[in-house]
């Protein structure tokens, strides 16, 4: 659960990347999310090994800024974007376009001609208009794009609901059973002038312990694959089986190894294809969670004590579900511990939640805390690393956490903590509004110098100056 550097120091203080949380939290302030970067990049390496005959694409997703897209890149790692705004981070660091993979449901027709001037490798085509719209981008843009077709293998995977996207009754790619995936690859074959069908993919879900799935998806698959053969007379070069591998968030979950995973996946595709006269295609797959989850902690401050006599004790903290949804929207899991001294008192469980106004604000149910925990102690919540930050929220006008990267004694902000002037900044007042052609606003004061997004004339970005000309960056 704990990032690889974790440790405790004698009086019971905790240790990241060799520096002390508590020493964090003094420099940086908390609620914050401490990610140990020798550990990302360590799991990187793995799953480079363990695939080093196939493609591994890091799903951005889980966890995404520039200095990410530059580890990944360096760790000789494939990238998978779903937004025009993590390919736009991809571009801010000149990620490797041809090691670029864009998912999407609903790609706009904007972020699909920015996908393809950047030279994107691989678009994952999702619905019979999104193959026409992209045949045209293609067409205007006179190159032949690469595209995977995603398939829904009829394969229900044991995790949560909001998480499982291989059945049937979902919005992502095209019915195996429904013939939905055999029409969308013959539309592809017929747009071959502007799109190149380079393979099949599969997601059927996320938090899986058991390959069993992946084995079934596998099987559907590479039937999929030879039905192609037989129909159109092509073999597709490429299977891309997505991610979803689970990783430990308490003492109960049980994650698989990734050697393990990528010898059963070869050993399926492998049988499957020679039962089926195939050649084996290049493998590809998608893990976000399981690289980025347990490389980061969340340190947070006690702020209150309450409790209920029979009922139970809340221990509050200064961040809560606007920093990690994942609690309130899955019912998902967590520990916690002290982490700023050590306690000779007997741990008690409790209730940790944070500081917003909903019941539902709850950070870790049945934490084991010592009785004599107290305001002002720092406790920790490890496996942080994976849609903590890119599904954190400003709710209650909260700003979001920093990203702190911590390495072999040294911490650097990655992502700089949010604060009131920054959501100041994005909130038009009457005053605003009021400005003038010429630029001038009510009160007299020329504003035509700067624009709303903070940029003067003179190129010099304004934004990270708040209201009382304090830097904020």
């Amino acid at each position: 659960m704990w990032p690889a550097s974790a440790a405790l120091d004698a009086d019971g203080v905790l240790r990241v990347g060799g520096l002390r949380v508590d020493a964090l939290a003094a420099e940086f302030a908390t609620p914050a999310y401490l990610l140990d970067e020798d550990d990302f990049r360590a799991r990187c390496r793995a799953w480079r090994s363990a695939f080093a005959d196939g493609d591994v694409y890091y799903a951005g997703k889980a966890l995404l800024c520039r200095s990410i897209a530059r580890w990944v890149a360096d760790e000789g790692l494939c990238l998978d974007v779903c937004t025009g705004g993590e390919l736009g981070v991809a571009e801010a660091v000149a990620f490797p376009p041809e090691r670029l993979l864009f998912h999407g449901n609903n790609k706009s027709g904007a972020e699909l001609r920015r996908a393809v001037a950047y030279g994107v490798g691989r678009i994952v085509v999702d619905s019979f208009m999104e193959i026409s719209r992209l045949a045209a981008v293609a067409a205007d843009a006179g190159v032949r794009q690469r595209v995977f077709v995603r398939v829904t293998p009829g394969v229900e995977a044991h995790t949560h609901h909001y998480v499982a996207t291989g059945q049937e009754d979902q919005k992502f790619g095209f019915s195996l059973a429904s013939g939905a995936a055999a029409e969308a690859i013959r539309r592809v074959l017929a747009a071959s002038e502007h799109l190149e069908l380079a393979g099949m993919h599969a997601h059927i879900g996320s938090q899986i312990f058991d390959t069993a799935g992946f084995g079934l998806a596998a099987h559907r698959m590479v039937g999929l694959l030879a039905a192609v053969r037989d129909t159109h007379g092509v073999e597709l070069p490429e299977l891309d089986l997505g991610g979803g591998l689970g990783i430990a968030y308490t003492s109960e979950d049980a994650p698989l190894d990734v050697a393990d995973v990528a010898y059963r996946l070869r050993t399926i595709v492998g049988k499957e294809c020679a039962a089926a006269g195939l050649a084996v295609p290049r493998l590809a797959v998608e893990p976000g969670r399981a690289i980025s989850g347990p490389t980061a902690i969340t340190l947070y401050e006690v702020g209150t004590v309450k409790e209920l006599p029979g009922l139970r004790t809340y221990v509050s903290v200064d961040g809560g579900m606007s920093d990690n949804i994942r609690t309130a929207l899955y019912d998902a899991r967590y520990t916690a511990r002290l982490v700023s001294r050590r306690s000779s008192s007997a741990p008690h469980l409790v209730t940790l939640v944070g500081k917003h106004c909903e019941s539902g604000d709850v950070v870790a149910h049945d934490v084991a805390l010592p009785v004599d925990v107290q305001p002002g102690d720092l406790v920790a919540v490890p496996a942080s690393g994976a849609y903590h930050r890119s599904m954190a929220s400003n709710y209650n006008h909260v700003p979001r956490p920093p990203v702190i990267a911590v390495r072999a004694g040294r911490a650097r902000v990655i992502v700089r903590r949010e604060t009131e002037a920054d959501l100041l900044r994005l909130d038009v007042d009457e005053a605003e509004a009021d400005i003038d052609e010429g630029g001038v606003d009510r009160s007299g004061v020329d504003r035509s110098g700067v624009d709303r997004s903070g940029v003067d004339r003179s190129g010099v970005d304004r934004s990270g100056v708040d209201g009382v000309g304090a830097d904020t960056r």
